[in-house]
């Protein structure tokens, strides 16, 4: 996989992890990482999150940026840009790279406020109080910023249908997550009879939106048709599906018996068991 990726950032030109960079090293970020070191001896989920953007073995953090730019290539100058060849780098255009950044920030606000936790459920363990209360503070503040310079830079594109493209990703992300904290919060009660199609609604808005409207928005950027674009929204949309859909695998085909991953019932494994079963010869096998 590292190889993979390593190709990729030659093909585009450089390494997406220093995509984000000059958002990084502001120090409005730097006074946030001192801030989150106050966090350590706790189990507050924004420090593993934290630890994730400066080392992730699996290099999945940043795959967004990454794939906007090598679809940017791909698809190349359209004919009406042709004039503008000048503005391009490694074949991508300045303004498509900086979508890629704006693609890796929205993503990384939406991870840091996914740290947050219910202060109603912490146990003992978990650390003082007043910590996870900070910690929350922080979460919501950081997860904030960074999405305010998303859309300080997405202005700045100037182009007023990729403008409305991220924005509506950016909806479609708060109405997923909201929808999967709605369900998560009803313990030891089974989940609603969906199925596959309706599972795909959900993964789209909390999964898919933001890569499927950004390489569509790369598109945009370059003046590319309308039939060209909609390869890029669907090309973007199945990738982050097909993404999901390992994710929701592995709790199924790890090898070791000891590994008790916990899966949800309403993972696409569950989900397709259950179009095949019936709901009620289901419900008995989850019961049992």
């Amino acid at each position: 996989w590292s190889q993979v990726v390593s190709e990729a950032e030659k093909i585009v030109g450089y390494p997406t992890s220093f995509m984000s960079l000059r958002c990084l090293l502001s120090d409005e970020l730097s006074n946030i990482a001192m801030q989150v070191r106050k966090l350590v001896g706790t189990k507050h989920p924004l420090l593993d999150t934290a630890r994730g953007f400066v080392y992730d073995s699996r290099n999945n953090l940043q795959m967004r940026g990454l794939v906007v730019l090598l679809i940017s290539k791909a698809a190349g100058p359209s004919t009406a840009e042709l004039s503008f060849q000048h503005d391009m780098v490694s074949g991508i255009y300045s303004s498509q790279r900086s979508l890629a950044e704006i693609t890796e920030l929205i993503h990384t606000a939406f991870l840091v406020h996914r740290g947050i936790v219910n202060i109603g459920e912490l146990k003992s363990c978990d650390g003082p109080l007043k910590d996870m209360q900070f910690g929350n503070k922080m979460a919501v503040l950081s997860g904030d910023f960074l999405l305010a310079n998303a859309c300080t830079s997405l202005a700045q594109l100037q182009n007023t249908k990729v403008v409305e493209l991220i924005s509506s990703a950016i909806g479609d992300l708060v109405q997923g997550i909201y929808y999967e904290n709605s369900k998560s919060s009803e313990e030891n009660c089974l989940t609603d009879d969906i199925g596959i199609s309706r599972w795909k609604e959900q993964v789209f808005l909390s999964h898919s939106a933001l890569l499927a409207k950004s390489c569509q928005a790369a598109m945009e950027l370059a003046k590319h048709s309308a039939e060209i674009q909609d390869m890029a929204f669907q090309y973007g949309k199945h990738m982050s599906m097909s993404h999901k859909l390992h994710s929701d695998l592995q709790p199924f085909v790890k090898e070791s018996s000891t590994d008790t991953m916990a899966f949800s019932l309403n993972s696409a494994p569950a989900i397709l068991h259950q179009e095949f079963l019936g709901r009620e010869a289901w419900l008995k096998q989850i019961r049992e």
